[in-house]
């Protein structure tokens, strides 16, 4: 048979991902979101196009951008029987990696509307089929969010088919500007109505959009704002009122109320009300002493590290909080060894079974004492620790100092962890992530890859930007990992933006699955090993060219 070249492309990039010529078995999302910005405005559209075709045998289906089915609307009973043998239903992933060529796989790969007869699909079970699938994208991004599809039995086919799908899929699109436009009106007008009852610093958060006020530009330098446009990012998407702290570079102190803002049941986006007020931050940052190990000269790091010097000088218990890798841990040791070093520091894991016995005898020999992981700690443990630190308390004229680490809500007994052992500490200190102060990655590049154990690697300049430019997730931990991993690949000489992983060549911020981080890193490797050309990249990966540039331009790769 004679095949068109879009088709038999796709027959091939079908081929290469191994699909099953007879009986596909298309994968199962279970728990998929019904209520998304596609879903709304494709609803009355998909109701509208069911009721114009209430008397034709076809079938009226959403996908979202990875092919899975989302809705499915009309359809004779003899229809919607073949398709749930094909499991062509809700919920089920048409993507032509799963199924081969198909009319929403296969519109999602070339980018375009495109109309699959009978024996152009790839698997037999399909040929019964003639499928009219047209991509539906972002009227603003670009970016795909879905596909449209009419789908009928081969010997009904109808070319009007593919023009019904394109119709829809413009509607829909309209639609999504409309919903947009009302989305950002509301973000407006709550944006304009703090502007002028606050008469200080507004910052509007939408999908889309993002404003900062006249009064906020006036009051912060450029570097400022940086700062506080980066401490909003993860009050974006927020549903609740929450209030947080930024500490400034030029030595401000900024207290952000979030507010967010509602059309309807629809979050439009959020307000941040941002209080500014000169703290002793500089001057007291220039008297932090370097301590061996630790690495930050960031106004944010300095003023966490004075903290907890101030806390251990006085012997202060004390509760350091953050996510996971932030260096907790390492800023507790090395405080103590500078402001303690005629004691003894003991540190014991909270998931230790003996965890309260051992802490119950250090403490009695007087040692220092942090506990890692305080959050791990189950009931008992928290009653049995509160029961020993009153004992310390009241018994013994020279308290140690004592720390806890604690992972923000992820205790199990978060309630006795509050209400009962943190009473026992009067300051918490928040050690930030990483993303909040990245311009301390430019010192621990340099002390990461030495501890290492391979001399002689160091990056470049691009290449240090280039980290500086990502979210880092597993903060300083997440850091050293990948710059392990630099120093295996290369033992010597500097290293250039080609020679970072993968992950570290895309800068998007947010969270890909484990199918789309290997999706990016086969990109990346492909274009690395195909000195940038996109188009050879795309050959060898079995994908079009439309589709690797916007994939490129979804993950942020960096070419």
């Amino acid at each position: 048979m004679s095949l068109r070249e879009s088709i038999l492309q796709s027959w091939q990039r079908s081929e290469a991902s191994l699909v099953d010529v007879d009986q596909p078995s298309p994968a199962y999302i279970s728990g998929i979101d019904v209520d998304t910005t596609l879903t709304r405005a494709a609803r009355p559209v998909i109701d509208a196009l069911a009721s114009e075709l209430t008397n034709e045998p076809v079938c009226i289906i959403l996908t979202d951008a990875k092919g899975i089915v989302l809705d499915r609307r009309g359809g004779d009973p003899a229809l919607i029987r073949r398709l749930d043998a094909v499991d062509l239903s809700p919920g089920f992933t048409y993507s032509e990696s799963e199924v081969g060529t198909n009319g929403i796989g296969t519109a999602l790969e070339v980018g375009g509307p495109i109309l699959v007869l009978g024996p152009e699909h790839y698997t037999g079970v399909l040929r019964g089929f003639a499928c009219a699938g047209a991509p539906i994208t972002h009227p603003v991004t670009g970016g795909q969010l879905g596909v449209l599809d009419i789908t009928t039995q081969a010997r009904n086919s109808n070319a009007v088919l593919l023009s019904f799908a394109k119709l829809a899929a413009r509607r829909i699109q309209e639609r999504i500007i409309e919903e947009a436009n009302a989305l950002d009106q509301a973000l407006l007008s709550d944006y304009y109505a703090a502007c002028r009852h606050t008469g200080g610093s507004v910052i509007a958060l939408g999908e889309e959009v993002f404003m900062i006020n006249a009064h906020a530009q006036a009051h912060f330098d450029s570097v400022d704002q940086a700062a506080l446009i980066d401490r909003t990012r993860d009050a974006r998407g927020g549903t609740r009122p929450c209030t947080f702290i930024a500490d400034l570079p030029s030595g401000f102190t900024a207290r952000l109320a979030y507010q967010p803002t509602f059309l309807g049941n629809r979050l439009a986006g959020g307000i941040v009300q941002v209080r500014e007020h000169r703290s002793g931050l500089r001057s007291s940052a220039a008297r932090v002493p370097t301590l061996p190990g630790v690495i930050g000269t960031s106004a944010l790091w300095r003023h966490t590290t004075q903290e907890v010097l101030e806390s251990a000088g006085r012997s202060e218990w004390i509760v350091a909080e953050g996510e996971t890798g932030t260096g907790k841990l390492t800023l507790l040791r090395a405080v103590h060894n500078y402001s303690r070093p005629g004691n003894r520091l003991v540190i014991l894991d909270a998931d230790d079974p003996e965890v309260v016995n051992a802490a119950t005898t250090e403490l009695e020999a007087g040692s220092d004492l942090v506990l890692r992981h305080a959050h791990l700690l189950s009931t008992e443990d928290i009653h049995a620790l509160v029961d020993v630190l009153q004992t310390v308390r009241d018994s013994l004229s020279d308290e140690p100092w004592i720390a806890l680490t604690v992972i923000t809500g992820q205790s199990d007994a978060q309630d006795e962890l509050d209400t009962q052992l943190l009473r026992f500490f009067p300051r918490t200190v928040a050690v930030p992530p990483l993303r909040h102060h990245l311009d301390d990655v430019q010192a621990l590049v340099p002390h990461l890859l030495a501890r290492t154990g391979v001399a002689g690697v160091t990056l470049s300049q691009a290449a240090v930007s280039q980290l500086m430019r990502l979210p880092w997730p597993g903060n300083v931990t997440h850091l050293r990992t990948v710059l392990g991993e630099v120093a295996r690949r290369r033992r010597s000489g500097v290293v250039e933006l080609d020679g970072l992983p993968a992950e570290c060549r895309a800068s998007t911020r947010r969270h890909l699955t484990r199918l789309e981080a290997l999706e990016r890193d086969a990109i990346v490797d492909a274009l690395a090993a195909h000195q940038g050309d996109k188009a050879a990249a795309a050959l060898a990966l079995g994908m079009s060219r439309a589709t690797i540039y916007r994939k490129i331009r979804d993950y942020a790769i960096v070419t």
